[in-house]
């Protein structure tokens, strides 16, 4: 069996089903879960979190190489930044928002395309 969205080989009885599609987990809960990179309650949560904890983010490893990647390269885009990774679209895009709710990066267009870069440096 294969997603309807992704095309992954899904194996028998692993299978879900979301508004009439056959799926993998991933895209399932990709579905059920969009990311929100611009959520303000997300923000207030994070910023209320990083205070309790001493406001030192506890970033995983990724998070690490993302935020290592954008000082050594300046902005850049988030499909080129999935690229360099090796990590699929919706991957880079769920690490960012979390980064962007401790507020470590930002986002937006310059010159027309769509670039993440470092809080700080805007």
């Amino acid at each position: 069996m294969q997603c309807e969205r992704c095309k992954a080989l899904i194996t028998e009885g692993e299978e879900k089903e979301l508004h009439g599609q056959i799926l993998c987990e991933d895209c399932y809960i990709d579905l059920l879960s969009p990311v929100k990179a611009c959520d303000p309650w997300a923000v207030h949560s994070a910023k209320k979190f990083l205070e309790e904890q001493g406001n030192e983010p506890q970033l995983n490893q990724l998070q690490k190489e993302i935020l290592e990647l954008l000082h050594e390269q300046g902005p850049i885009d988030p499909d080129k930044l999935a690229e360099h990774l090796q990590l699929k679209k919706t991957d880079i895009e769920r690490e960012l928002a979390s980064l962007r709710h401790m507020e470590k990066v930002r986002g937006g267009l310059r010159d027309g395309r769509r670039l993440v870069w470092i809080w700080d440096l805007d």
